[in-house]
C-alpha cells in the first residue's frame, strides 16, 4: 500500500504571500487551485484576520481574532470573487487596508474543498437544512448548518473519515469561536479568538466524539443556537498530508520532536494546560528549514512578530527550539494542526528532504 495518496499537497492547501497595491478589484493569483476557504492577514499592521469561504459566499467575512458576527462587504476590504487560481480583493466603504493596502505585506492561507453537499441534520430536536463543500481526498469540508437548540443535534461532515478537528463560528451574533480537537477530547472546547485554556463542558460537543459521518453539538448557543446559521470547518487526518495531534513540552531549547509524517508547510499550535495565544507558522513566510520565527497569532489583532526560534520544520515533523510557554513549557500540554509541503515518502517511494 502506498505511503500516501497525496503526492502534491499544494494542490489542496497553499500559502500565498503578496504585497498590497491599493487597487480595488485586484485579482490575486498563484494559489494553484480555486480556493474554497481563504484566511487573510495583513502582516504589516494590527489588522484583523479575515476568513472567507464559498459556502457563506463572496463578501461575507468573519474574523478569527474576534467574536463579532459575520459582516457583509466589510468597510476595510473583502474577497469579492473566488477564481480558478486565486481571489479578487475589493475595497469597502472606508478602505482596503485589511486585504490590499498599498505596500503592506499580506499572507493568504487557502484550502480546496470543491464538491457540493446538502441535506438535513438529525439527532435530537428538529432537523435543519445544511449545505457545504467537501474534499474527501484531502479530508476537508465546509459545512453551514442551522442550530436547533437541542443537545444531541448531529451534523453531517461528509469527510468519509473521523473528524479530528472542527472549528466553527455562529454567524448572526457576537459569540466565541468553538474548536474541537482530538487531542482534547469531546468534553472540551477552545475559542479560536481567545488565548484561554479550554473550557470543560458537555454543552459544546454533547460529550460525543465525532464519527466518520457526523459531529454532535450540545445545547450551548455558540454551537447550536436555535435557527442561527453556523459555519464549520472540518478536518480528517490524511497520511502524508495532514496531522492533528498533541504533545507534552519539556521546557528546553532541545524540545520534543513531533512526528507528522511529512515536511510541514503550515502549523497551528495551542497550549491547552494554561492560557496563551495560538501560534501559527508557515513555509512561505519562513522558507528556511530551521528557525521558523515569523509568528502570527490568530487570536490577536497585532502585526507579524519576529520572535526567538521556535520550530525546526523537518522532513518528517517538528522540533521545538524554545522553552517559551506558547509551544514548550515543561510538562505543559499542547495541540497542533499541520499540513504538508511534501509527504515523508511519496506514493512512488521517493523520500522528502528538509528545506
Amino acid at each position: 500500500m502506498a505511503y500516501t495518496t497525496i503526492d502534491k499537497p499544494d494542490q489542496y492547501f497553499n500559502t500565498l504571500i503578496y504585497t498590497g497595491n491599493g487597487t480595488s478589484g485586484r485579482s490575486v493569483t498563484g494559489v494553484g487551485f480555486q480556493p474554497d476557504w481563504v484566511w487573510i492577514k495583513n502582516r504589516s499592521d494590527a489588522d484583523p484576520y479575515k476568513l472567507f469561504d464559498v459556502i457563506r459566499g463572496v463578501g461575507k467575512s468573519i474574523k478569527s481574532n474576534s467574536l463579532d458576527a459575520q459582516a457583509t462587504n466589510e468597510a476595510n476590504g473583502y474577497v469579492s470573487a473566488f477564481g480558478t487560481d486565486g481571489f479578487t480583493l475589493t475595497a469597502g466603504s472606508s478602505s482596503i487596508q485589511d486585504v490590499n493596502l498599498n505596500n503592506e505585506n499580506y499572507v493568504a492561507w487557502n484550502w480546496k474543498a470543491g464538491t457540493a453537499v446538502s441535506g438535513t441534520t438529525s439527532g435530537s430536536g428538529t432537523g435543519k437544512a445544511y449545505s457545504g463543500s467537501v474534499n474527501t481526498e484531502a479530508g476537508f469540508s465546509i459545512i453551514q448548518y442551522s442550530g436547533n437548540g437541542s443537545a444531541g443535534h448531529t451534523i453531517p461532515h461528509h469527510l468519509g473519515a473521523v473528524a479530528k478537528m472542527i472549528i466553527l463560528k455562529r454567524l448572526d451574533a457576537s459569540a466565541n469561536w468553538s474548536t474541537y480537537h482530538v487531542g482534547m477530547g469531546n468534553g472540551k472546547s477552545l475559542p479560536l479568538n481567545e488565548d484561554e485554556a479550554p473550557t470543560t463542558s458537555t454543552t459544546f460537543w454533547n460529550d460525543t466524539t465525532p464519527t466518520s459521518s457526523v459531529f454532535t453539538v450540545g445545547s450551548i448557543s455558540n454551537t447550536n443556537n436555535n435557527n442561527s446559521n453556523i459555519i464549520s470547518y472540518c478536518f480528517a487526518e490524511k497520511k502524508g498530508y495532514s496531522k492533528f495531534g498533541s504533545y507534552t513540552g519539556n521546557g528546553s531549547s532541545d524540545g520534543p520532536f513531533v512526528w507528522t509524517g511529512f515536511k510541514p508547510a503550515w502549523v497551528l499550535v495551542k497550549v491547552t494546560s494554561t492560557s496563551d495565544s495560538w501560534q501559527l507558522i508557515d513555509n512561505k513566510r519562513d522558507p528556511e528549514n530551521s528557525g521558523a520565527e515569523q509568528l502570527l497569532q490568530p487570536d490577536l489583532n497585532v502585526a507579524e512578530a519576529t520572535d526567538s526560534v521556535r520550530f525546526d520544520m523537518l522532513s518528517n515533523g517538528l522540533k521545538m527550539r524554545t522553552s517559551n510557554v506558547s509551544v514548550n513549557s515543561s510538562g505543559a500540554s499542547y495541540i497542533y494542526m499541520a499540513f504538508a509541503e511534501n509527504p515523508f515518502v511519496t506514493s512512488g517511494g521517493v523520500p522528502a528532504t528538509a528545506r
